[in-house]
């Protein structure tokens, strides 16, 4: 693996099995029960069982180690066991840890996991308030004084020098939570299931730091979501259609912090996403022209913009009319602005979908879905493909 040439892990492994809790504002039980819940739930979506495992991959964030998720899950012996840094910038990288383990063969079967109480407990939107300090946290402490305290006031920077640089109005922001409240009004599990929204809803939602209004936010959500990631050989023995990881990456830019990454030369793209889109596009010889559905990252939307055109979709400045013109179709779950905030887990479950053809806004004839993790951190991506 480099940032210089193609890689060779695509198509050694594959997603077999998807599994999720409800997702909620008030789960009701302990973050455990809930990663041991979706864990299940994707084994039995999958064909294994808790034997057929011998590894894990969670986020650093997650309140669940892997040793006691095994325990509760009745999974036995572990021979891999792994956790990724930098919040939903780890999604993508944790079906990239296991494919990496699976292709090399240090395990056989992995399961990625995420789960929270995000909304009925600790809530990420809170921003700094009662973290232990860190290295990496030094340098939020060069913009708490100004009033920079939360997610929010960190992409509203970018988000307004991205208005000014190409003469844009917020509302080009409101293209993106109008689509993903569109697809999560006829998604089921979504929370907004039945309540789409139109561009004026969104210029009439309330200010939460300018120019970033309520529906440019995604939500806090309590739930879990697993995956489970085998080769490619032994998928093809299983009841699911698999899910060939085509390509996997990650990517980290010059000068390069959580959310604060303000004295780059410029704030109107996403240089981690850049890293991430080299990556792919060259290890899977494809272009954006080959992607059947995108699945964003759409903590803000703002940042949906910025990587639409780092990946090469469209223009700088013109993924707004990109996105309000359905040139592609995207976050068809409903993304985390409507179906659930899983730091980006539910939408690899979501571009899982696609790829069977079980989506309930299923794109006809889809064989391919980009899918990305969370931006402003350091990031991670996949492609995700059909078999043959």
């Amino acid at each position: 693996m480099s940032i210089r040439r193609a890689d060779s892990l695509g198509g050694k492994a594959a997603i077999v099995g998807i599994g999720a809790t409800e997702f909620s504002k008030d789960s009701g039980r302990s973050e455990l029960k809930l990663a041991v819940e979706a864990v299940r739930a994707a084994l039995d979506d999958a064909g294994l069982t808790p034997a057929d495992v011998d590894g894990l991959v969670t986020f650093t964030m997650d309140t669940s180690p892997e040793i006691t998720v095994a325990q509760a899950a009745g999974i036995g012996e572990l021979s891999f066991f792994s956790r990724i840094h930098y919040g939903g910038g780890a999604a993508c990288a944790t079906v990239q840890q296991a494919a990496l383990a699976v292709a090399s063969g240090i395990a056989d079967v992995v399961v990625c996991y995420r789960a929270f109480n995000e909304r009925s407990g600790r809530r990420f939107g809170s921003g700094v308030q009662r973290r232990e300090p860190t290295a990496e946290g030094a340098a939020l402490g060069w913009n708490l004084p100004y009033g920079l305290l939360t997610p929010a006031s960190w992409v509203a920077m970018a988000a307004q020098r991205y208005l000014h640089a190409y003469g844009l109005d917020p509302e080009v922001f409101g293209h993106v939570a109008v689509v993903d409240r569109r697809n999560a009004a006829r998604n089921p599990a979504a929370y907004f299931h039945g309540k789409p929204i139109t561009l004026a809803d969104h210029a009439a939602s309330r200010w939460i730091v300018e120019p970033l209004r309520l529906l440019d936010c995604c939500q806090e959500t309590d739930g879990g979501q697993a995956l489970v990631v085998t080769s490619l050989e032994r998928a093809r023995d299983l009841p699911r259609p698999p899910a060939v990881v085509v390509a996997a990456a990650q990517g980290a830019g010059r000068s390069q912090e959580q959310m604060t990454s303000f004295y780059r030369d410029g704030l109107t793209g996403l240089p981690e996403t850049a890293v991430v889109a080299r990556q792919l596009w060259r290890s899977s010889g494809l272009s954006p022209a080959d992607i059947d559905v995108g699945i964003l990252y759409d903590h803000f939307t703002p940042f949906v913009l910025m990587q639409l055109e780092e990946f090469g979709f469209c223009g700088p400045g013109e993924a707004g009319a990109f996105v309000a013109a359905d040139a592609l179709p995207l976050n068809t779950h409903g993304g985390q602005l409507g179906e659930a905030y899983l730091h980006g887990m539910n939408g690899i479950a979501e571009a899982v979908r696609q790829i069977r053809g079980t989506s309930v806004n299923q794109v006809a004839g889809a064989a391919r879905s980009l899918v990305t993790a969370g931006t402003g951190v350091p990031t991670s991506g996949l492609v995700i493909g059909a078999d043959g």
